[in-house]
């Protein structure tokens, strides 16, 4: 039986209805993701099942006995205390239990009679068993195992509630969920606020789980590791797929291009008709044929075709070429109160490079990013841009004053500070190219999904996702060569977050970004920088070349590290100086980089000869369609020719291409493009 029935479910605000009729069930192991545009009523659908919020009409109907647990996608607040007892208190039952068995011990204390005794001591001892199964499943050394998981420290069980900052009381609320071991979870973004070392636990975490779920997540490789199913909220209604979301994609298309050809037919099949009809309907001798064909005609249904959601469709500007080395840190240093977040801190960027910064959160991701753009100031060391180095800075707090400490001097990035919540989003973007018309700027907030009356919104109604956009665009707005993204995925939805990957991708200048999102570091970064211990260390590839060098390392450790869970920090080799470290290091770059040599040179070979003949069989192509030209089929015969032979030839280099992309991609390298 299904845990969950959903019945012709409708909820509408004013207006706006976000979905009507929707129907679907829950199985006991079923694992869905739940996809739809920012504002399609995700969220209002998992509140809905977790019983906060009730729809318009349509009813739900569960399982007898089945017991839900809902992430929000912000935890408002947490029960006072410590923060061990606030989650072991989340599980319901535990007082219950023990007021029984201490009513149990004090009833056997005072019984005379044998036979009461011994019912009394059976009971007493069914009362035992019971709490030691409650302890085994929701017990203390199950909640500290989850909270380690999550990134707490053995010092943090005891820290009261009220100390935590959002992102880590949205991680105790997670723990508190993941302690109730419901049997079906309803998770709203609960990667928001991990680190990559905590989110590698969660995702480790649930797919080793066999309890249902309904997830909503931005980050697609994320949704593609752990679902079997899709709900889509679609402009038609609530559909259902089977599969991840790859495969959500790829049905979705197939079907778009069957309704599409169905259409066809049917508007052909309509023409050939009224063609009929206006042609005999008049004739004495086809007014049968003609009638029995209107009566055709009048049975021809329409195909209603998929409608399309408007979604993010944008590129970055060109910017000037900046010079070799864009960024460097040296010798930085920089502390807040008695915390020290940076000793002694020297790194570069070089142009071209895709820079994702990982670690825990707290070590000091946002910081270095504040640092590089000029937005804090170090307290000792320099920060210097590269020549002709133009940089747009994206914060991860859009209503964050800008920084107080940042100056004018020479070299310092330029940077474009937090929103004021009283602008209109015209206003926003007008600041920044007041010589441009109103037009364009309406225009690219209409490219940012704000439209007509949208463009007119104060930044202070707008949600999270809105207020990303925004300052998507203001980034946008101004060609820069180096930009400094801070989580620029939280709060966009999957369409826009892939949008944006896509963007990215062909960007042409350099990155240095945060992110906790799998799927945007593993499609960007070519250089991870891991912020430890007050400094950063490099390693070549993106997350997924990290997370096989974090496996290497714990396997070089030895079988205890092997066989057990890691916790974050002895994630990396224990080097007995930093100097063997960097040196270690530098060797299996060295040695990573002679492997991948020979293959690097061959494809740009190959890349610079399939460009050559791509131009040459345009050439020819264009040379072909000029009609006059085959009059005289001497004068058109070196086109064709040149035309064949380029075809030929590419033919061959592509397949070439794809061997040495394969051979680089099983070493470990970043594959690119042929174009």
């Amino acid at each position: 039986m299904s845990l969950i029935r959903a019945s012709q479910l409708s909820l509408a605000f004013g207006p706006k209805v976000l979905f009507e009729g929707a129907s679907f069930s829950i199985g006991p192991r079923d694992r869905i993701g739940l996809v739809g545009a920012n504002g399609t009523g995700k969220s209002s659908l998992l509140r809905i099942l977790a019983g906060e919020q009730s729809p318009d009409s349509g009813s739900l109907t569960f399982r007898r006995g089945c017991r839900v647990g809902y992430l929000p996608q912000d935890v408002a607040a947490l029960t006072e205390g410590e923060l061990l007892e606030v989650v072991l208190a989340s599980v319901p039952g535990r007082g219950d239990l023990e007021s029984r068995l201490t009513a149990t011990e004090a009833a056997l204390a005072q019984a005379a009679d044998a036979t009461e005794q011994l019912e009394l001591a059976q009971a007493l001892a069914d009362q035992h068993a019971e709490l030691e199964h409650f302890e085994e499943r929701h017990g203390r050394h199950q909640a500290e195992r989850l909270l380690a998981g999550l990134g707490f420290s053995a010092a943090d069980l005891r820290r009261s509630t009220g100390t935590l900052s959002g992102g880590w009381k949205m991680r105790a609320a997670l723990a508190g969920l993941l302690l109730t071991d419901p049997d079906l979870l309803l998770l709203d973004e609960p990667t928001n606020h991990l680190d990559i070392p905590t989110l590698t636990w969660f995702d480790d975490f649930l797919r080793g789980s066999t309890k249902a779920f309904l997830l909503i997540s931005h980050d697609r490789e994320f949704l593609d590791r752990q679902i079997e199913h899709v709900l889509a909220l679609e402009p038609e209604g609530l559909r259902s797929y089977a599969g991840d979301y790859r495969d959500y994609k790829r049905q979705r298309a197939e079907e778009e291009e069957r309704l599409l050809a169905q259409a066809r037919k049917v508007e052909a099949r309509r023409a050939e008709l009224e063609g009929f009809i206006e042609r005999f309907g008049a004739k004495a001798t086809k007014a049968r044929q003609a009638q029995s064909r209107q009566k055709m005609l009048e049975k021809l249904e329409d195909v209603q075709v998929l409608e399309h959601r408007d979604t993010l469709r944008f590129h970055f500007a060109e910017a000037p070429r900046s010079g070799r080395e864009v960024l460097r840190l040296e010798r930085v240093s920089r502390r807040f109160g008695e915390r020290v977040v940076y000793r002694d801190l020297s790194a570069s960027v070089l142009r071209g490079e895709r820079v994702g910064v990982i670690g825990p959160n707290g070590a000091g991701k946002s910081t270095l990013l504040k640092l590089a753009a000029g937005e804090l100031a170090p307290d000792a060391g320099e920060v210097r841009l590269g020549h002709g180095v133009v940089a747009g800075y994206y914060a991860q707090h859009h209503f964050e004053p800008e920084g107080r400490d940042r100056e004018a001097r020479a070299g310092a990035a330029r940077t474009f500070g937090g929103l004021d919540r009283k602008q209109t989003v015209l206003e926003a973007l007008w600041d920044l190219v007041p010589d441009r018309g109103e037009g364009y700027v309406r225009g690219v907030a209409g490219s940012f999904l704000f439209s007509g009356e949208d463009a007119d919104k104060p930044l202070g109604v707008l949600s999270g996702g809105e207020r990303a956009r925004v300052a998507l665009a203001r980034l946008l707005l101004v060609p820069a060569n180096l930009l400094i993204l801070d989580e620029p995925t939280n709060h966009l939805d999957l369409d826009s977050s892939e949008a944006l990957i896509e963007a990215l991708r062909g960007y042409a200048g350099t990155l240095l970004f945060v992110s906790h999102n799998r799927s945007f570091l593993n499609q960007l970064a070519t250089r991870i920088w891991e912020v430890k211990d007050g400094g950063v260390l490099d390693f070549p590839g993106n997350l997924d070349d990290w997370l096989h060098h974090q496996r290497l390392a714990r396997e070089a450790a030895g079988p205890a590290a092997a066989g057990g869970a890691c916790p974050p920090e002895a994630t990396a080799p224990a080097f007995r100086s930093e100097k063997e470290r960097k040196r270690a290091e530098a060797e299996a770059r060295n040695a990573r980089y002679a492997r991948e040599k020979p293959l690097r040179d061959e494809i740009a070979r190959l890349e610079a000869r399939i460009a050559e003949l791509e131009e040459v069989e345009r050439e020819a192509t264009r040379a072909l369609s000029d009609p006059a030209l085959y009059a005289d089929f001497a004068r058109a015969r070196p086109h064709v020719d040149a035309q064949r032979e380029a075809r030929a030839e590419l033919e061959a280099l592509y397949l070439r291409w794809e061997e040495r992309q394969r051979e680089l991609g099983e070493l470990g390298g970043v594959s690119g493009s042929a174009s």
